[in-house]
C-alpha cells in the first residue's frame, strides 16, 4: 500500500499545482462543451476517495455531507467556489490523504461494501479501492489537462 499512497501524494502534488498556478476565476470557469470546471475536478476526486475508501468501509468520512452532495457524481458546479472553500479543498487535498495513510497502518479498513465503479472495476476491499481510486485521480487530472488549455 505505500507504493500506492506514494502514488496518490504524487496526483495531489499535480492537484496542487492547478490550484496555485490558476486564479480563482479560471479554477470557476466552464470552458464551452465542458459540464464541469478545474475545481469541480479536485472537489470531485476528494468526494470519491472518501465513499470509495471510508464510507464503503462503514467508517465516518473526513469531509462534509455539504462537500458529497456539491461534488459527488453526477453533480455540477451550480455556484462558483469562493476563496475560502478553494482553502478548505486545499487542505482536504493533504489532510484526507495523510488519514488514510495513518487509517491503513493502524488497520482500521476491516469490513467493505464490495462496489462495481462505472469503468468496470470491482472493488472487493478498501486496498482495492485505494488502488482503483489512483486510476480515478489520473482520469479527471486528464480532463483538468484539457480544460487549462481553454481557461
Amino acid at each position: 500500500m505505500k507504493t500506492a499512497i506514494k502514488i496518490n501524494k504524487t496526483s495531489r502534488n499535480v492537484l496542487l499545482k492547478f490550484i496555485e498556478k490558476n486564479t480563482l476565476e479560471q479554477l470557476n470557469t466552464i470552458p464551452e462543451g465542458y459540464s464541469n470546471n478545474l475545481i469541480w475536478n479536485i472537489g470531485h476526486i476528494i468526494v470519491v476517495q472518501q465513499l470509495l475508501t471510508y464510507k464503503l468501509s462503514g467508517l465516518p468520512m473526513l469531509i462534509s455531507n455539504e462537500t458529497v452532495e456539491k461534488y459527488k457524481k453526477g453533480s455540477r458546479p451550480e455556484v462558483p467556489v469562493t476563496q475560502l472553500e478553494l482553502e478548505e479543498l486545499k487542505s482536504l487535498l493533504f489532510s484526507t490523504l495523510e488519514k488514510t495513510e495513518i487509517d491503513i497502518d493502524a488497520a482500521v479498513f476491516n469490513t467493505y461494501e464490495e462496489f462495481t465503479t462505472m469503468t468496470g472495476f470491482h472493488c472487493q476491499s478498501a486496498k482495492d479501492a485505494i488502488i482503483f481510486n489512483n486510476f480515478h485521480e489520473g482520469i479527471h487530472i486528464g480532463i483538468m489537462m484539457q480544460i487549462q488549455k481553454l481557461v
